[in-house]
């Protein structure tokens, strides 16, 4: 790929500058080196997590960077040989392309070697600048809960929801203090996190786990298990002593901070004698990922409860399994889609390549009297920032039919 665009930038009129050039070759063969030696070293060598994340995002936002450039260069390419094709079906007009040519202004191929570099801008300048601004621009989204068989206790409630959090890839603990403090700000009554606490291991919390300690509310704060939260991506599908470890370490972790984990159960919660039932149950996705979750477990002595707040880290589950075999849950709260950390969203419009993947992937979703809200995350993960699909911090208002 560097080759390919170099051989075509170099054809540039800013190649007559023999000093720029020269001074371009360098830079352009020397980032280029660079940037494979700092990923063979991410994978083989025991770098910092910072640097590491630094050099592989930097690969990332390059490569992305260049793909745009290389389609144009394609399509300059796959003209030039249909011209060349043409020339020899056709060649009496030869000489009349060739006066054509030299008339130009500025030649097809100088354009859009030009046009592809200028669009190659726009994923290097946005996605440098989700990193800067994005990953820790934390958000409010309120959100109204109309629910027919809500006891009058609950009306008005205020929920607050944090998910996937992916500690092990914060790199400025003040900026996430500020994020906890927003949330705080806003007094909910109870707190739910759905999941991805962590990238890959409980140690990750090491540095975070008081931050996180200071989220409380007068109901409790419950969670559940997203797929990171198993560290199969650590340690791999297969059962082992290390991985028993580390997920007993990272339960531990959330009742250290005064958080409810909730393993496929339930809990009352009472109001003016009046009660609803909060949910939860370990990772259940489509696909490749853990199908822990056991819903009839977190069912089970629930039929006198009037509402059923679910809380589950992928939303799949939510078509998959609540939808056809679970009618008295009411509604289901998720994350795990990120939004995929880059999009579009606004109050009336928003837009994501993981639409595509999950139909689920954003804010609220109604089926008959079931409802689901997916979070599209507190933290990041893989690329460390944002683009258009700010981390969240959802507020959600209990209200009667």
């Amino acid at each position: 790929m560097d080759l390919y665009i170099y051989q075509a930038v170099r054809g540039l009129p800013a190649r007559k500058n023999k000093n720029l050039f020269t001074w371009f070759r360098y830079a352009w063969w020397g980032y280029s080196i660079f940037i494979l030696i700092g990923v063979f070293a991410s994978i083989f060598l025991n770098l910092r997590l910072t640097i590491r994340a630094i050099l592989l995002v930097a690969f990332f936002i390059t490569f992305v960077s260049k793909s745009f450039l290389v389609l144009f260069l394609l399509i300059d390419d796959i003209r030039r040989f249909g011209v060349v094709v043409k020339r020899k079906l056709v060649p009496e007009k030869k000489q009349e392309m060739a006066v054509e040519a030299q008339s130009d202004k500025i030649s097809r191929s100088e354009f859009i070697v030009k046009a592809g570099i200028v669009v190659a801008a726009i994923p290097l300048t946005s996605l440098t600048w989700g990193v800067v601004s994005g990953a820790y621009d934390y958000r409010i989204r309120r959100q109204k809960l109309v629910l027919k068989n809500l006891p009058k206790a609950f009306d008005g409630m205020k929920i607050g929801q944090l998910s996937d959090i992916h500690s092990g890839s914060f790199y400025k603990k003040k900026a996430v203090l500020g994020g906890v403090e927003m949330l705080l700000a806003e007094k909910p009554d109870m707190v739910f996190f759905t999941g991805d606490l962590i990238n890959n291991l409980a140690a990750e919390m090491r540095d975070y786990q008081d931050i996180f300690s200071k989220v409380s509310a007068p109901l409790g704060v419950y969670s559940t298990l997203g797929n990171h939260d198993y560290g199969d991506y650590h340690f791999g599908r297969k059962p082992s002593r290390a991985k028993a470890k580390n997920l007993a370490d990272l339960m531990k972790s959330q009742e250290l901070m005064g958080w409810d984990l909730l393993m496929n159960e339930h809990r009352r919660i009472k109001v003016d004698g009046e009660e609803i039932g909060i949910l939860g149950v370990e990772n259940w996705g489509v696909g490749r990922f853990p199908k822990h979750g056991r819903l009839d477990l977190a069912l089970k002595d629930t039929d006198d409860l009037p509402v059923k707040l679910l809380l589950s880290h992928d939303p799949s589950h939510w078509r998959a399994q609540v939808l056809a075999d679970y009618p008295q849950v009411d509604v289901t709260f998720s994350g795990h889609t990120h939004g995929m950390q880059f999009g579009v969203r606004t109050e009336y419009f928003q837009w994501s390549p993981i639409k595509y993947v999950y139909p689920e992937w954003a804010g609220l979703y109604q089926e008959g009297e079931q409802q689901l809200y997916v979070n599209v995350g507190f933290g990041f993960l893989g690329y460390p920032g944002r683009v258009g699909m700010l981390p969240e911090i959802t507020i959600f208002e209990l209200k009667s039919a």
